[in-house]
């Protein structure tokens, strides 16, 4: 069953850091100038993983003669992303090692159960990596959105600031892989933390768990019908015992004897 179960998990993996390390954009912005020669309607700027776009520089009219000025995007989010990237990575690797492990190496893997427990205590490890990089690369695309948005890069330019050059937009970068690669993410984790369970039942504590209740109730006495106790009645020697007479022991050890047939006879003893 745990086999089944690892070919989504290498699937999601490599669609996850496909989407996320092979993503390449680029943005596209127009200065025109008061003086149109001095204009620049096409002005690209392209940024990739691992959105270091600080490291990012473009050239933008000033438009105050043929100078041009050197710009950079604002932000450095190559953390979140790589750290998303390079856990996809091993939970691929992982994922495709314990795949042949579970195939060609059956015996080995559940020898002293030892295989099954360093594969729980792995997968429980690879959920949480998955929810916290997953959550950071959310937190780290809404900023390269937000930094690479031609309406926010405008605001760099300082010939955008004066109101006799018109400054526009011409191309968003598309961002749809991007988006994709946060949905694998969280998918990956629901696929790990899912898989717990399943990897859990092959460590045996499962049915070891299920066995004590079984092995309790089987230690415990099958009844407390005992039998009668021969013993002789409080009244004095000689007094009428019955046959069929039953015994039984009140919360003090005292026995008390009933009679079932002819008239009845209390003794008591002073």
């Amino acid at each position: 069953m745990v086999v089944a179960v690892c070919h989504p998990k290498q699937l999601f993996a490599i669609f996850a850091f496909a989407t996320c390390g092979g993503y390449s954009g680029e943005l596209r912005l127009s200065v025109d100038c008061a003086n149109k020669s001095e204009s620049d309607l096409s002005i690209d700027i392209a940024f990739a993983y691992p959105f270091r776009l600080h490291q990012v520089n473009f050239e933008a009219p000033t438009c105050e003669g043929k100078r041009q000025e050197k710009l950079a995007l604002i932000g450095d989010f190559s953390s979140s992303a790589e750290f998303f990237v390079t856990i996809a990575v091993f939970a691929f690797l992982y994922s495709l090692a314990a795949t042949v492990v579970y195939i060609f190496f059956q015996n080995k893997y559940r020898e002293n159960n030892r295989g099954p427990l360093i594969d729980f205590i792995v997968t429980v490890v690879f959920s949480f990596l998955w929810l916290v990089s997953s959550s950071a690369w959310a937190k780290g695309l809404s900023d390269v959105k937000v930094a690479t948005d031609p309406d926010e890069v405008l605001l760099l330019i300082s010939a955008c600031k004066q109101q006799s050059n018109k400054c526009l937009p011409v191309r968003s970068p598309v961002m749809s892989s991007l988006n994709t690669s946060v949905v694998f993410g969280y998918l990956n984790f629901i696929l790990w933390a899912g898989n717990i369970w399943f990897v859990f039942k092959e460590t045996g504590w499962h049915s070891s768990g299920q066995r004590h209740p079984a092995d309790t109730m089987e230690k415990q006495p099958g009844g407390y019908n005992q039998g009668g106790y021969n013993q002789d009645s409080y009244g004095p020697a000689g007094s009428y015992n019955q046959p069929g007479s039953y015994g039984q022991v009140g919360e003090y050890g005292q026995s008390q004897s009933y009679g079932q047939s002819g008239p009845t006879s209390f003794a008591n003893q002073i």
